[in-house]
């Protein structure tokens, strides 16, 4: 049985993994740094390996800590399930769901997700508990009971799941608001040659990231990448200067960034719905059908 200072000091590695320094994980954990680093020297002793690589630089993760992280994970979020679901329990009449969203999707669009689980089942108040994470976290995580539902970047290996059918989520292109391109009467692809692509990492899904760089190939471009861990980063990027991105966020006033409206058709947010194979979210996926659906017009 997995003991309570063993869950505590897992989700300490889970968060120092996931933030990549040690202040960050502690401000997340709601707690300083120092018992958050002795919590972890704890658990790699007693797992006999070092879990995180520490230098000036930061916080990286060792063989053994990227090959333990998944399950740490499993293991945190399995047993916040189990203490939420006892607490549903106690109360009595309020439902839980658990979803996850690729963090491509925008936040006016995860609003309005958040709303539509919540007041889907009329007969029940409903809990929404919200995790944004990479499409290949999200599948494990559905996969293994950790989330009910989740909504992921379209292609995904989705083997032992249920799913949805693909829909289109309308994005944009931005760039820096001083580049030629953003005052064009009729800007076109070869206008954003000698710009860096600012995008996620590719470990979030490997598919999909290939099919994306692939198609600014197809037009033309071949740019150097850059990586942003998610939407935010991907407008700081471009706002600083020297960088093109996409986005799901309508176009709107915000210093530095221009709005574009190219390849819309190829360049569509492509997600799905996924839930474990044999779970009852009709629901729930039939709630984020009707908001995904208004996402792509």
């Amino acid at each position: 049985m997995v003991g309570m200072d063993l869950l505590r000091h897992l989700s300490f590695f889970v968060a120092v993994a996931e933030e990549g320094h040690f202040g960050n994980a502690a401000t997340r954990l709601g707690m300083t740094q120092p018992p958050l680093s002795q919590g972890l020297r704890r658990l790699e002793q007693r797992l006999g390996t070092e879990l995180v690589s520490r230098s000036a630089r930061g916080v990286g993760l060792t063989e053994a800590g990227r090959h333990l992280l998944p399950r740490a994970r499993l293991l945190v979020n399995d047993a916040a399930r189990f203490e939420d679901e006892a607490r549903r329990l106690a109360v009595g009449s309020d439902a839980v769901v658990r979803w996850g969203v690729t963090p491509a999707l925008g936040d006016d669009v995860v609003v309005r997700c958040v709303r539509v689980l919540r007041d889907a089942d009329r007969a029940h108040r409903t809990r929404v508990m919200t995790r944004t994470a990479a499409t290949t976290d999200l599948v494990e995580e559905v996969r293994s009971g950790s989330l009910d539902v989740a909504v992921i970047e379209h292609p995904a290996l989705l083997t032992g799941l249920g799913s949805g059918p693909v829909l289109k989520i309308r994005r944009w292109v931005v760039v820096p608001d001083d580049h030629p391109a953003a005052t064009a009467r009729q800007p076109q692809v070869r206008m954003l040659r000698g710009l860096t692509l600012s995008t996620g990492p590719r470990s979030d899904n490997p598919p999909a990231h290939d099919l994306f760089v692939d198609l600014w190939r197809a037009r033309g471009l071949d740019p150097d990448v850059v990586v942003a861990p998610g939407p935010r980063e991907v407008l700081a990027h471009v706002a600083a200067g020297g960088c093109f991105g996409v986005t799901t966020t309508s176009p709107t006033d915000m210093p530095g960034v221009a709005w574009l409206d190219l390849v819309r058709h190829d360049l569509a947010l492509r997600v799905r719905i996924v839930w474990r194979s044999g779970s009852d979210v009709s629901v729930s996926a039939g709630a984020l059908d009707r908001v995904l659906l208004k996402g792509g017009r």
